[in-house]
Order: C-alpha cells, then sequence, then structure tokens
C-alpha cells in the first residue's frame, strides 16, 4: 500500500505558511505508530477433529480517512481462501465469521492478511488445538 509501511508507521509530511510572516514556510514531518490490533481471531473452546467450526474474524482500518478493495487472504491446512470484503469508513472494525472442518488432531495454524487500497499485509494469526472425536 501506498500510506502504511509493513512496520505500521505512517509518515506524515507537511508544508505550513507562518501566520503574520509573510513567505516563510515550514516544513513539519512526523511519524505515526499504529496499534497492532487490527486483525482479531476468536475461536470456540473446544475444536474437534470432522466438526464444522466457525471463527468469528474481526479487522479494522487504522486510518483516518476510508479504505477501498478490502480483502482477508485466509490460510488453513494448505489451503487459500480470498475473501473480498466491503469499504470501511474511518477507524471503522467489522467482522467476518469463517466456518471449516478440521481433518487431523492436534496444532492447526490459522493465518489472515488483510489489505486494501490503502496499506497492505496486515497479518494475524493464531494456533488451534484440535481435539479427537
Amino acid at each position: 500500500g501506498k500510506y502504511l509501511t509493513t512496520d505500521k508507521r505512517i509518515q506524515v509530511t507537511a508544508l505550513c505558511e507562518v501566520m503574520h510572516m509573510h513567505g516563510v514556510k515550514l516544513l513539519v514531518e512526523k511519524t505515526i505508530i499504529l496499534e497492532d490490533t487490527n486483525i482479531i481471531i476468536k475461536i470456540p473452546r473446544r475444536v474437534v477433529v470432522n466438526k464444522a467450526v466457525t471463527l468469528e474474524i474481526s479487522y479494522a482500518n487504522p486510518l483516518p480517512e476510508p479504505v477501498n478493495r478490502c480483502v482477508l487472504l485466509v490460510t488453513l491446512m494448505n489451503q487459500q481462501v480470498k475473501i473480498h470484503l466491503a469499504r470501511l469508513a474511518p477507524r471503522e472494525r467489522s467482522k467476518i465469521y469463517f466456518e471449516f472442518t478440521p481433518r487431523r488432531t492436534g496444532p492447526l495454524q490459522l493465518q489472515v492478511d488483510f489489505s486494501c487500497d490503502k496499506f497492505s499485509h496486515v497479518k494475524g494469526f493464531v494456533t488451534i488445538a484440535v481435539a479427537p472425536a
């Protein structure tokens, strides 16, 4: 994306005219570091092999302006699902529900990659303990 770097920083630059000093300009730069809570994945307390489970994946727009062309890329069990999302208003949080059926017991990692027109690759992950039936 063109606004947000991979280390969650936005560099803001402004050229200002100084009041009551004709022709005097001041260049101001500021680096803003965003919180790292854009992706939240909620899993049920117990996940059992060969039984469908529904996860809640919430995501947010950290910017003070709307974002468009948002996409979640969910990676699980060596498969990827691309989910196209609605635009998000400034600082809006939204969520989707994602259903899958685990096919083996043990730890299973779910990765989520959130991108849109103004930033990309905001990631979240969770390890799911899949219990025997």
